[in-house]
């Protein structure tokens, strides 16, 4: 919310735009005055090193290795922080063997209809009841 309010403060200013949002403006501006927290300064800092681990090594290595890396060079640094910066920044390793399709739908195949129009909203209790009828098995033979 805050970038929102960043964005858009130059054309409505703060106060009209928190009087739309669940927040006030006093905790904008305190949240504006107040210093980055040592957990985004350590992220700020772990991302430059993630990226360059990841850059060095084309691409490929996922969080497992980067993590590895990281230890090696001196960082002291938990798998799970590397594996949520990656996934800030967008970046993942290779995957090795090919993805299966499992399943190939029949285009020409009836529909079944859809009796809500993709309206989930019920006014009252068991007025609507909705099932999700899909199945994911999972595979964990010898490829």
């Amino acid at each position: 919310m805050i970038a929102y309010i960043d964005e858009k403060k130059d054309r409505f200013g703060v106060e009209p735009i928190c009087a739309h949002l669940p927040i006030a403006p006093a905790t904008y501006h305190d949240r504006k005055r107040r210093p980055p927290s040592r957990r985004a300064l350590r992220d700020a800092e772990l991302e430059a090193e993630i990226r360059r681990v990841f850059d060095d090594n084309f691409g490929v290595y996922g969080a497992r290795k980067v993590w590895r890396q990281l230890r090696r060079e001196g960082h002291p640094v938990a798998r799970c922080t590397v594996e949520r910066l990656m996934r800030k920044m967008s970046l993942a390793g290779a995957v090795r063997g090919k993805t299966r399709r499992t399943t190939i739908p029949d285009d020409a195949a009836p529909r079944p209809a859809d009796l809500v129009d993709r309206d989930f909203s019920a006014t009252r209790p068991n007025q609507l009841w909705v099932a999700d009828l899909t199945y994911v098995a999972t595979w964990s033979g010898f490829v």
